[in-house]
């Protein structure tokens, strides 16, 4: 027994009691409230909402939303990268990706890109097309759903800055996320 517990490497959730193992070396993807799905999931199903609403419209005749296009697509591609891993369990036989890291760039790279993506589509709204009119309601409601999405990659960015540093963990647990304390 003594054995195993080196091997495997013991720590104990000083908040609940509980104990957990994992094996030395092993990077865990230790992200918070962001580990849930159910984040993940949420940013999913808005960021469709977002370019869905977007791609409902003549868009291809206003170069502006070109690029609210791609931020929007390309995250959320992206994200369903990130969904599929953490679901299927990938980051656990991936343990030399260093997750929480991996999770902070992009959290924080798609905060940004959102934040350009949102200005551009709410600056365009106006412009593209007749107040009141069903595509500007499209396209003021693309522009609502880019903010919320912005937002929760923004949380998701905070939730991954917490985990990289290994914010809200004692020392053993933190060096056995890889260390990044």
């Amino acid at each position: 027994m003594k054995s195993q517990q080196m091997e495997i490497g013991w720590t104990k959730n000083p908040t609940d009691g509980s104990c957990s193992s994992q094996r030395r070396g092993q990077s865990s993807l230790r992200v918070g409230k962001e580990s849930s799905p159910l984040v993940a999931f949420t940013k999913l199903v808005v960021g469709l909402l977002a370019w869905a609403l977007i791609a409902n419209t003549p868009y291809h005749y206003y170069s502006i939303y070109g690029w609210v296009m791609f931020v929007a697509v390309f995250l959320w591609l992206v994200t369903i990268i990130f969904f599929v891993i953490y679901v299927w369990q990938l980051h656990l036989k991936l343990y030399m990706v260093p997750w929480p890291l991996v999770l902070m760039i992009f959290n924080v790279s798609a905060t940004v890109l959102y934040i350009t993506g949102f200005i551009t589509a709410a600056v365009a709204v106006q412009r593209t097309s007749i107040a009141g009119s069903y595509i500007y309601d499209k396209r003021a409601a693309a522009s609502f759903f880019t903010c919320v999405v912005m937002i929760a990659y923004g949380v998701s960015a905070f939730f991954s800055f917490r985990a990289w540093k290994g914010m809200g963990s004692n020392a053993a647990t933190s060096q056995m996320a890889g260390g990044y304390s």
